[in-house]
């Protein structure tokens, strides 16, 4: 009997567009669907991973690169063997890009697999209606990513007006003719949308014309010398000291204008105020999110801070002196600017 086909779903969009939310968003509606996740984080520490690792049914995650450069077709068949195992009962494998990836080459990857029980199962592209028209205008090649997604989720609305919501989808049905254009805030899209879409041949014929052996050889006009990343530095911070919550902030209001992307996961270790703040910061934009720790997870902050012409040294060294040895010693005050990002 031929094993049952799994659909292979390649999440997409530029840093900081909500990609990890809207995964979370998709494992924890799932109902009774079982998802695998490939997780691509760029910066050595996995912070998209650990956001997911909690609540997922399998997963397989590549730090410290782009997954369409650090893998080959043979290397991602292996991730997708393990999650496509019988005994993993895996109905939807979902491959989170990293926000700097190729999704084109992703893409034809999954199209030149031997592996004989997944099945492409269509490119999603998510979109940021607040930051769109900037980074459109910085990297114009995301126009090519829009126009073979299979769904382009718009997602931020809260951050736009009616008005302007509706101006981008009409330059998204451009871009894209054809492509179903879901409008969401906070990733909260209906999973149905995505395990029950198939591929489009008409928009994938021409990546079919093209095996992953050719790409090797072939000069692309957007090769890996143009690529997304090759323009952008991962910067890491961890610290087992808790980092003080004014200082902290001081340090997020001087941020540099090159520094597009913040995520990770703080601590403050103020009395009444020990959880886990979740941050995400894209551009201007901040939020934290308050959770329990696990009852085995360390302490600690774990930072990455995604750029173009930052000085790494000197962001470690702001973030070396919000370290704070006596949080006991801190109070409310102390996190007035925190909460004032803080939901949950």
């Amino acid at each position: 009997m031929a094993r049952r086909q799994i659909p292979v779903i390649v999440l997409a969009g530029f840093l900081g567009s909500g990609k990890t939310t809207l995964l979370n968003h998709l494992l924890a509606h799932s109902g009774g669907s079982r998802i695998g996740v490939v997780v691509n984080d760029f910066g050595s520490i996995e912070i998209d991973a650990l956001s997911v690792a909690g609540q997922v049914d399998s997963m397989v995650s590549l730090g410290n690169g782009c997954l369409c450069c650090a893998v080959d077709t043979s290397e991602l068949d292996g991730f997708l063997e393990r999650l496509a195992r019988p005994a993993a009962r895996i109905d939807v494998i979902v491959i989170e890009a990293s926000g700097l990836a190729e999704p084109e080459e992703l893409v034809r990857m999954i199209l030149a697999s031997d592996n004989e029980s997944i099945v492409y199962g269509g490119l999603v592209e998510v979109v940021d209606a607040a930051e769109f028209g900037r980074t459109r205008a910085r990297h114009p090649e995301l126009d090519r990513h829009l126009g073979i997604a299979d769904l382009v989720v718009l997602n931020k609305t809260d951050r736009v007006t009616d008005a302007e919501r509706e101006e981008l989808e009409a330059v998204l049905a451009g871009l894209a003719p054809g492509t179903p254009v879901v409008a969401s805030s906070h990733g909260r899209v209906d999973p149905e949308l995505l395990f029950d879409r198939k591929p489009r041949e008409d928009r994938l014929e021409s990546i079919r014309q093209l095996s992953f052996e050719d790409l090797a050889h072939e000069e692309h006009d957007h090769g890996h010398d143009g690529h997304l990343h090759a323009a952008y530095e991962s910067v890491e911070f961890v610290s087992e000291d808790p980092l003080h919550p004014r200082r902290f902030m001081e340090f997020l209001d001087r941020r540099p204008e090159g520094l597009y992307r913040i995520k990770g996961f703080v601590y403050f270790g103020v009395p009444g105020h020990r959880q886990k703040f979740a941050l995400h910061a894209v551009g201007d934009f901040l939020r934290m999110y308050r959770s329990p720790w696990a009852r085995s997870e360390p302490r600690l902050t774990q930072l990455v801070m995604i750029g173009r012409g930052v000085d790494g040294g000197v962001l470690r060294a702001g973030l070396d002196a919000c370290r704070h040895t006596a949080p006991q010693d801190a109070d409310d005050h102390s996190m007035w600017g925190v909460l004032r990002y803080t939901q949950g």
